[in-house]
């Protein structure tokens, strides 16, 4: 029966590791849905003149459109990674007003009690002489 709680307590923990992973982890890299297929670089031909000329031209049109993917890359990526940082520090600072919550009034505790504590304790002084 101890194994049978174990191996469910373990599948439960598998479970929980494939449900909490995030969207993102099931793809290899991030791309750019708005920027659209990343152009293939040319093949060069050089075995002649006419073949070089047309490798010329294709490496040409190969880093005009390369440079405008990079330039959406860039832009999709900048508004990606700020939109992710803000939400991280809305995030952050949602759970810091909480704890810091929690700790100021563990605190005023604190100080009630040991005042509480040190009127009772000097009442009880006085009236035991």
């Amino acid at each position: 029966m101890i194994q049978k709680g174990f191996l469910l307590a373990s599948i439960g923990g598998l479970v929980a590791v494939v449900v909490c992973a995030p969207a993102h982890a099931a793809q290899t890299r991030w791309t750019p849905a708005a920027c659209g297929a990343e152009p293939a670089a040319p093949v060069v031909d050089v075995s002649s003149v006419e073949k070089y000329n047309a490798s010329v031209d294709k490496v040409s049109a190969y880093e005009k459109a390369a440079r405008a993917y990079n330039a959406c890359v860039s832009k999709t990526a900048l508004k990606e990674e700020t939109a992710i940082s803000n939400d991280a520090r809305d995030q952050i600072a949602y759970v810091h007003e909480g704890s810091t919550a929690v700790q100021q009034r563990i605190g005023a505790n604190f100080t009630q009690l040991t005042t509480a504590l040190k009127a009772g304790g000097a009442r009880l002084q006085k009236a035991a002489h």
